[in-house]
């Protein structure tokens, strides 16, 4: 039986992100920093980004993507405040493909979704296997880590209230995000396990650092506001580019009263090699 409504491809509104990260001096958020580092400004974040495709994953799946439905994208450029932009899912069996286009017709994004869990065959699930390893010494900023580095029982929350001030700027409001346990979107899925960053990439710090992967894989969601979880995170690759070193990482979320496990989320995080004095020729 198909897990999709119909082949019809779904095309969102163009919409104007905010970067509410703004004010946050030395980030990839601020104008000053981001210039600095090549870019056209400051970036909104790539979690931002994944919210627009959800009305239009739920028009293809329904309410179970929410339980156990995967959002995976990789970013192929950075947006800056109120820069417009556009999601697309062409549907698929198994999986969607989804991508993201700014007004110019410049890709932002592209990834797949899927009603699986999980989906060894996502966007990042294909591409990570393909990364090449930094070689002995190539890395600087995460030369304190190694793949296989682990940590668990981190408590991770997103009160009520956290939940609110992102319904003020979501480009998608929707009625379930609502109340005081309301479902979270992927942005606050991934700002709940990114809690746990501490712990994975602490060693790197003042280097500044942007999202160049997520995946949002439901296990036995929905996940939501006002709700105590317990991280645990592991390190999958270390790799490195003329410009960038990077670290892909998990971060698997239980109920902390049930001990089971609710999502996963994949991150890929670049760190600018630009942005500490450790890359000074």
């Amino acid at each position: 039986m198909s897990m999709i409504k119909d082949a019809e491809e779904r095309v969102g509104p163009f919409r104007t992100p905010r970067n509410m990260a703004q004010q946050v001096k030395g980030s990839i958020h601020d104008d000053a920093t981001a210039s600095k580092l090549g870019l056209k400004g400051g970036t909104v974040a790539g979690s931002i980004h994944m919210d627009q495709f959800v009305p239009l994953l739920v028009d293809l799946y329904g309410e179970a993507w929410w339980k156990t439905g995967c959002l995976s994208l990789m970013f192929k450029q950075a947006t800056v405040d109120r820069e417009e932009v556009r999601a697309v899912v062409r549907p698929g069996e198994p999986r969607a493909r989804l991508t993201m286009f700014n007004r110019p017709g410049d890709l932002i994004c592209e990834g797949t979704a899927s009603l699986l869990a999980p989906d060894t065959e996502s966007e990042l699930s294909r591409r990570l296997p393909a990364q090449e390893p930094a070689g002995p010494g190539a890395l600087r900023i995460l030369a304190a880590l190694k793949v296989g580095d682990a940590a668990k029982d981190i408590p991770v929350e997103i009160s009520a209230e956290g939940a609110r001030r992102r319904m003020e700027t979501i480009t998608e409001p929707l009625a379930v995000y609502e109340g005081e346990t309301g479902v979270l979107p992927p942005s606050l899925a991934v700002g709940l396990a990114h809690q746990a960053r501490s712990a994975v990439v602490g060693s790197a710090g003042k280097s500044v650092g942007l999202f160049g992967a997520l995946e949002v894989q439901h296990l036995a969601g929905p996940l939501r506001a006002g709700t105590a979880y317990l991280a645990r995170t592991k390190v999958r690759q270390l790799s490195e580019s003329p410009k960038t070193e990077n670290v892909w990482y998990d971060v698997t979320l239980s109920d902390k009263a049930s001990g089971q496990d609710v999502a996963n989320v994949l991150f890929m995080l670049r760190f600018m090699k630009a942005s500490l004095p450790l890359w000074a020729q």
